[in-house]
């Protein structure tokens, strides 16, 4: 291993930098000339100085066992070893920047991050990810005002140790191409202006407009606080036209558990049998889906799947792509056997699902699956519903949609509606009318 450290992105927050200044000489043994191995290209996100590979095979290990994605191995033996992807090519799996935090030299950093800072340098915060639904526990790595790195903090409930590729490398997003003021439309053309100006012409497009033409989404990264003030703003305005839903799923707010993630992430490993509809969890949670692999590595969960077969880095048995396969599991038959005779039987419905025109009925028949099958015991509730935005669950906790039924808001309007075109709009609610 060469003596790179001062070069060295690792340097500050290196395993066998700690290991030399406790147990290491003063002087080098090394009679010998070093070896060099030229460096690999990983891709975009891992940046490689292979000279420094100390051979632990960490990253080997966890693409294989943990990622799922046998991807990186070890080609030749002895001195000649070099650890690569035999085939030069880039990295595919989603927890691929989790390679840099286990590699305990520098022969595996941050190519984003390379030569940015120091780790002495930055004020740590701990924070949640809300880049997608999971909420995993992260440090946020600041110099200054400018946001430069996230790693994952250790929470056995929801990530482990571990940290999507996106939530990870999406921190570019806070100081490029940011949107980080306010705009007005002046002459045809989107301006720069100061807050005042812009609430002024709200306040100005809002007075004296009819509440029924007046409509507000809340989206995807919103916080709680501001979707409360936003749905007491609209009442104030006589408007029920409010969703959170942009996709349009048909999720039903009645009962929490209609909703939420009721087995928990950890709870996926007591689970011994899973299906899963209408999500592709390793595109949209990785986190849970590495957990769902946990699982299966164990030894205990059998996982069916209806929708588009995809690679979820496990067995699964694909069941068909339409709903009709659901019907055919109410009717008892197949998959359903196998639920019925799990002990912890668990269901997990995504959002491709329940965005569909019928997606109630099949969020209904989902439901209705996981009674008959043992799900909703007392001491055990496997229904699920993986969303994909962070601020959903606390959207539907506060009542931030539509609901279709019900005299007093007969006339509001859900997401579908407020997007759709003026035309289809009109005569929708003249028939309604």
């Amino acid at each position: 291993h060469p003596l790179d450290c001062p070069i060295c992105d690792q340097g500050g927050e290196c395993d066998l930098q700690d290991q030399a200044v406790g147990y290491g000489s003063d002087s080098s043994r090394d009679e010998e000339a070093k070896r060099a191995v030229k460096d690999k290209n990983l891709g975009p996100l891992v940046k490689t100085v292979m000279t420094r590979c100390i051979q632990c095979t960490r990253c080997i290990r966890f693409s294989t066992e943990i990622a799922g994605v046998s991807e990186l191995g070890a080609t030749a033996r002895g001195e000649g070893m070099e650890i690569g992807t035999y085939v030069e090519k880039a990295l595919t799996s989603e927890l691929s920047g989790n390679l840099i935090d286990i590699c305990p030299v520098g022969a595996l950093t941050s190519k984003p991050y390379a030569f940015v800072a120091r780790p002495w340098e930055l004020r740590k915060t701990d924070s949640v990810d809300v880049l997608d639904a999971v909420g995993a526990a992260i440090r946020v790595d600041a110099r200054g005002p400018e946001v430069l790195r996230v790693l994952p903090r250790l929470n056995e409930d929801v990530n482990e140790e571990w940290l999507g590729d996106k939530s990870r490398f999406a921190v570019d997003g806070l100081m490029r191409r940011r949107l980080d003021s306010c705009w007005v439309r002046r002459d045809g053309k989107l301006v720069r202006a100061e807050w005042e100006e812009a609430f002024a012409a709200i306040a100005g497009k809002l007075a004296g407009m009819d509440g029924g033409r007046i409509g507000a989404l809340a989206g995807d990264l919103a916080d709680a606080e501001s979707m409360l003030l936003l749905k007491e703003l609209m009442a104030a305005l006589g408007s029920a036209n409010i969703d959170c839903r942009q996709d349009g799923a048909m999720l039903d707010a009645s009962r929490r558990d209609y909703y939420s993630f009721n087995t928990s992430i950890a709870g996926i490993e007591e689970a011994d049998a899973l299906l899963i509809v209408g999500s592709n969890p390793r595109r949209e949670a990785p986190l849970v889906n590495a957990r769902i692999r946990k699982a299966w590595l164990a030894g205990g969960l059998q996982v069916a799947a209806i929708g588009t077969p995809v690679d979820l880095t496990y067995p699964v048995e694909w069941l068909g792509e339409r709903p009709l396969a659901l019907g055919g599991l109410l009717g008892g038959a197949g998959f359903a056997e196998v639920l019925k005779a799990a002990k912890r039987p668990m269901i997990i419905v995504g959002q491709a699902a329940l965005a569909r025109p019928d997606g109630a009925a099949l969020l209904a028949a989902c439901w209705k699956l996981a009674a008959e099958t043992g799900m909703l015991t007392a001491d055990w509730h496997g229904f699920n519903v993986l969303h994909t935005a962070a601020s959903r669950v606390g959207a539907l906790d506060l009542g931030f949609l539509t609901m279709d039924e019900g005299e007093l808001e007969r006339f509001a309007k859900t997401s579908r509606e407020i997007l759709a075109e003026p035309g289809v709009y009109k005569k929708r609610y003249r028939a309604k009318a």
